[in-house]
């Protein structure tokens, strides 16, 4: 009796362990996405929330969503009921003040705290400097809205793909976007990068950022079109440069890479995205 007594104990030990296992996995906090209510947060901004509205309401088909404003993610956030897609600004280790805006996708839970800390963060993205707007934003802002719903429905599937984050879309440039035309504007290479014509071919090639956005609005075939996000006024050390390339007819996110802008690594493109890129051509 008393060996039965506690093989029954193990046993529901076990079950216990695995089942707090299985809950603590990323994918499994995920998992009930597409029964919830997604929460797109407008930032009060006239021309980012009509841009954000337009964009939800056209490709936004993983769950549920509603538009709600920030004092209502306020009071919302703590409620496991909702998901919140939002803008927000972030300051990294070093900086004085918030540098760069994010698009990121949360779980709401009572572990909320100040701001989204304490939230289940599903996916994060680059969106633009903090306190200022280039415009060029609003070019790529749809196939942003699509990325974080792209990598969302596949971590829902997978649970490497959940952890991965923003790695994950590195992927793509390996299956495909190698074969493809590639159009990197002018002004999202560092300043200090010389002599990469090497790099470059008849597919390949530098342009002005009006050709490149042009392409991507236009939504050009077989064609990846470059975006870089980096602070206004960088912090040597501490800021962050984001460097990405979006397919143009597709809306996907291809490649994103970041480094830390230094005196000799400013924001934009390096030497070794070109190398990058042009390896697996």
């Amino acid at each position: 009796m008393r060996r039965l007594v506690i093989t029954a104990l193990l046993v529901l030990a076990c079950i216990t362990a695995g089942a707090q296992g299985r809950v603590s996995t990323k994918k499994y906090i995920i998992s009930d996405f597409s029964d919830k209510i997604t929460k797109v947060v407008l930032p009060g901004s006239d021309l980012l929330d009509g841009a954000l509205r337009q964009e939800v309401v056209n490709c936004w088909t993983l769950s549920p969503f509603e538009f709600c404003t920030p004092a209502d993610f306020e009071k919302l956030k703590k409620s496991p009921d909702y998901y919140f897609l939002l803008a927000g600004a972030t300051m990294f280790k070093g900086e004085m003040a918030p540098s760069l805006v994010f698009l990121t996708l949360v779980k709401g839970g009572p572990e909320a705290g100040e701001g989204t800390s304490g939230m289940h963060e599903v996916i994060s993205l680059p969106l633009c400097p903090a306190g200022s707007s280039t415009g060029r934003e609003l070019v790529y802002l749809g196939a942003m809205v699509n990325s974080i719903q792209d990598f969302t429905e596949e971590a829902m599937l997978s649970e490497k793909t959940a952890y991965m984050g923003p790695v994950w879309f590195n992927g793509n440039y390996r299956k495909y976007g190698k074969m493809m035309t590639i159009w990197i504007s002018q002004d999202d290479v560092d300043s200090s990068v010389k002599y990469v014509s090497r790099y470059l071919d008849d597919d390949f090639s530098i342009v002005s950022e009006d050709d490149a956005d042009e392409k991507f609005l236009t939504s050009a075939f077989n064609t990846l079109c470059s975006y870089v996000v980096a602070p206004l006024m960088p912090v040597e050390g501490a800021s962050w440069c984001y460097k990405m390339l979006f397919e143009a007819n597709t809306h996907r996110l291809v490649y994103i890479y970041r480094h830390k802008i230094t005196a000799e690594k400013g924001p934009g493109f390096l030497v070794s995205d070109f190398k990058r890129i042009a390896r697996s051509r």
